[in-house]
């Protein structure tokens, strides 16, 4: 039982590495808005050499070899088994990404070389991974026993349940009012001096000039002299920007615009702005279609740990815990206050 935790323990060090990998992040969904709190009830190894890769996943073969290094080999069954593993975000972006199922068995791969290592130097018998190896089992056995009596049917949340929760907290799904713009951006420091600041400021009634002329593209202005390279490359185009992003000085000269608008030059920090509002979108609720995988997620989080919680309460009702409290407080003995270095003896 001692080694079985043991790689245990070696695996999920593993997966954590693999998961957390850039690549993985870069795959990650973008986050959404945090659906509300409902009403709880109670109760990689470079000699590693993968298998051929199978076209047809569904065809392959729980004891099929997919992996091997050195003697060890592993299985169509131990990937998978480590697959459910990861939370549902990790295993969609494997879905989409190939390279990062390749990561983890690589990661699996690794595990196997560092327990056999540690195996040979009976490092699992030593005192303190011993005590280790007991906790991480005791923790193993709690979690898993609490998630099978806690566990959900299908049934929940119903859809009445899933619309009575929308609707009462319609303003989390709020979308703010947002503002498509572009910009020229002439630099100038805070602290530039008189000479910087009469050139920028030539510059900037260069640019306003021919903004002003009939027929002129901002676009193509802002391409050939914002100082700005990001947005000069997409011919001044910030993208879409929420109204409560936005900075009180550019918000009060934006909302006023009509479509295609341009406003009057903004002092910033970084020197002289020059806005386009190119379109506008109107404040909405977003529809429940687009937020009830979330919703239902973030329901049925809640009210499995709402039953745990419960559950956990009656066990501790059922046998009262006693605690010696004055043996407590002084179980952990204060630190003296870090005493001054002395000052340096001349």
């Amino acid at each position: 039982m001692t080694r079985n935790v043991f790689k245990l323990v070696l695996l999920a060090g593993a997966l954590h590495a693999a998961a957390s990998s850039p690549a993985l992040a870069q795959t990650r969904n973008p986050p959404q808005p945090a659906a509300p709190r409902t009403t709880p009830a109670p109760a990689t190894p470079a000699a590693a050499q993968p298998a051929p890769a199978v076209q047809d996943n569904a065809a392959v073969k729980g004891s099929e070899i997919i992996a091997r290094v050195g003697d060890s080999d592993v299985t169509a069954e131990e990937v998978r088994a480590t697959i459910q593993l990861l939370d549902a975000r990790q295993q969609a972006a494997m879905a989409r990404d190939p390279a990062l199922l390749s990561q983890t068995v690589r990661a699996i791969l690794a595990n196997r070389l560092v327990l056999k290592e540690a195996a040979a130097k009976k490092w699992d018998q030593q005192p303190a991974v011993v005590t280790q190896l007991a906790r991480a089992r005791d923790t193993l056995i709690v979690e898993s026993y609490l998630q099978s009596v806690t566990a959900l049917g299908d049934s929940y949340p119903s859809e009445a349940d899933i619309k009575s929760v929308y609707e009462a907290n319609a303003s989390a799904f709020l979308v703010p009012r947002r503002f498509r713009l572009a910009q020229i951006v002439v630099n100038l420091a805070k602290d530039a001096d008189r000479a910087a600041e009469d050139t920028a400021r030539k510059k900037l009634d260069d640019i306003v000039r021919k903004i002003k002329q009939p027929g002129a593209e901002f676009g193509l202005i802002a391409k050939a002299s914002s100082d700005d390279a990001a947005t000069a490359g997409r011919e001044g185009e910030i993208g879409w920007v929420a109204e409560p992003d936005m900075r009180s000085e550019i918000r009060g000269q934006v909302t006023g615009l009509p479509k295609s608008g341009i406003a009057d030059p903004i002092r910033l920090e970084d020197g002289w702005h020059v806005l386009k509002l190119l379109d506008t979108e109107a404040s909405h609720t977003r529809p429940l279609a687009d937020v009830r995988a979330a919703l239902v997620q973030r329901m049925r989080a809640e009210r499995i740990e709402a039953n745990r919680r419960a559950y956990v309460a009656e066990l501790l009702k059922q046998t009262p815990p006693v605690v010696n409290e004055i043996a407590l407080s002084r179980l952990i003995e204060p630190k003296p206050d870090a005493k001054p270095d002395a000052a340096p003896s001349r």
